[in-house]
């Protein structure tokens, strides 16, 4: 039998890093779910040292979680590590990951410590968690550009106190393919105890080269896990995009000689869900998941796709996900109808109750576009989701006046903590009229760093889907609106980012 390629998902650690891409606990375990229906091997569920709200959603997915291992990142450290072990004993198959820098220059100027000091610290973390779990990863943070000498003694010493996998990251994207793929063959082949343990790649996205050095890491260097996330998702210009490495591993099996345990038929559901949770928009052109990814445009394409899909076409669309038939619902679909969509799509609801109001907010779309998208049916179920944020304001209703020549102005009404208040202001254009008027209440002070929109689907009659980033004291939120009028969900996805700016889940991001 071939190998099998370890998929590590990191989008809920690592993925999350990116500035206001945090998520509740209940939103980590939705999106958790749905990577277990891809069967990710690994979910790397977070950082449970760096706040309580971390801790619970670790918690709660491993818990929750039974046919994936549950991962929590740590630092070197007993305290971090007993919290990782803490905050995992209710999984079925639990991992720590622990990891210290290695490189000179994150010795010298951030960690303070001489190599020596850290060669010790790596060796006792991994003794300390491996009496706590089996299964121990080992990270040298800013790997690729640590001594290669250095690397080799501390990576054979964590080995031999029972680390199991050892990943090298290219913490900061720095890395060339060809270089890679050699500097991983290069440590397997001098650490003597390489053999003992997985090794594993986890690249930045920086130059660009995220996916292509991984999978270098894994035909050069001879890794057999991927550490990934949905999208792409992660500081800075992201991390190595899980739809890709696991397309071009299946796709091109003759060149990789690799198995793979996902499901990839539910690799799109899992980038809408990330991407309507986080605000962080797909573009077109995004490989695999981008609404341009299986479209032809050219006349002499189109007629070749028409007589042989594979003339152009080297995956076919449907293994990922995408269906043929979008359109599937309307006014006169029944609520059976909604809730076998919804298991379709790959929708878990919490409860009746949960269904019984998502199919309410289908009845009144319904009401107002007469064909519902699956996007359209994801759209409302995140806006679902969102709501079980305890929501300090809430959106009633959004009155506003523009013509060519005269001012716009917006009224709007909306609910702090349960009681209705009314506001109203003058604008640039309706949608600035709009924030204008909830924040001439609201006072909140923050800063909006983003305005975007978003058609859910290709048609006029199509949803908005509004992202609103806001900034306030060093704290930056998301916030998501869906609506056919984009004025109403501007206001919405302005009240979302306000609900979490306000709330009380603390948001602590991880190093590594």
């Amino acid at each position: 039998m071939p190998d099998k390629l370890i998929i590590f998902d990191t989008t809920l650690r690592d993925g999350e890093q990116s500035p206001g891409a945090s998520m509740t606990r209940d939103e980590k375990l939705r999106i958790a779910r749905q990577l277990e229906r891809l069967k990710v091997d690994v979910i790397e569920a977070g950082f449970a040292a760096s706040s309580n709200g971390d801790f619970e959603a670790v918690q709660l997915i491993a818990n929750s979680i039974k046919d994936a291992t549950i991962c929590s990142l740590s630092r070197a450290n007993d305290r971090d590590i007993s919290r990782a072990a803490e905050a995992l004993k209710g999984a079925n198959r639990a991992r720590i990951h622990t990891f210290i820098a290695t490189s000179a220059l994150h010795m010298e100027k951030k960690l303070r410590m001489t190599p020596d000091q850290v060669f010790e610290q790596a060796k006792q973390s991994v003794r300390f968690a491996r009496n706590l779990v089996d299964d121990i990863e080992f990270s040298p943070e800013d790997g690729y550009r640590s001594d290669v000498d250095f690397l080799c003694r501390v990576i054979e010493a964590v080995i031999n106190e029972g680390a199991t996998t050892i990943n090298v990251p290219d913490t900061v994207g720095y890395a060339i393919p060809e270089l890679y793929g050699n500097f991983i063959r290069t440590l397997r082949e001098r650490v003597p105890n390489s053999d003992k343990a997985i090794w594993s790649v986890h690249c930045h996205n920086d130059l660009g080269m995220a996916v292509a050095n991984s999978l270098a890491g894994v035909k050069i260097g001879g890794a057999r896990q991927v550490e990934c996330t949905i999208n792409g998702l992660g500081e800075r210009a992201g991390n190595c995009s899980l739809e890709e490495v696991v397309m071009a591993v299946k796709t091109r099996k003759d060149y990789f000689g690799l198995e793979l345990g996902i499901d990839t038929h539910h690799i799109l559901a899992a980038s809408r869900m990330v991407s309507q949770t986080t605000g962080f928009v797909v573009q077109p052109n995004k490989a695999v998941v981008g609404a341009n990814a299986f479209a032809h445009a050219s006349g002499i394409h189109q007629d070749g796709v028409l007589k042989a899909r594979d003339t152009y076409e080297i995956m076919r669309a449907e293994d990922v996900g995408w269906t043929a038939n979008k359109i599937v619902l309307g006014k006169l679909s029944g609520r059976n109808a909604f809730k076998q969509r919804l298991q379709e799509l790959g929708v878990q609801m919490e409860s009746e109750i949960d269904i019984n109001a998502a199919f309410a907010r289908f009845k009144e779309l319904a009401d107002r576009k007469s064909e519902i998208f699956d996007e359209d049916i994801l759209a409302l179920v995140s806006d679902e989701s969102v709501s079980h944020i305890k929501e300090q304001y809430g959106f009633v209703s959004l009155s506003q006046h523009s013509e060519t020549g005269e001012r716009p102005m917006a009224n709007i009404v909306f609910t702090v903590d349960g009681k209705e208040v009314k506001a109203e202001s003058e604008g640039n254009g309706p949608v600035d009229a709009s924030l204008k008027a909830i924040e001439s209440h609201v006072k909140s002070g923050a800063e909006m760093v983003l305005y975007s929109v978003n058609a859910i689907s290709g048609s006029t009659e199509s949803q908005g889907e509004v992202t609103v980033r806001l900034q306030n004291s060093g704290r930056v939120v998301n916030g998501v609106g869906s609506d056919p009028d984009i004025v109403v969900a501007s206001a919405k996805a302005y009240l979302s980012a306000l609900n979490k700016l306000h709330s009380n889940a603390d948001r602590v991001a991880a190093q590594g």
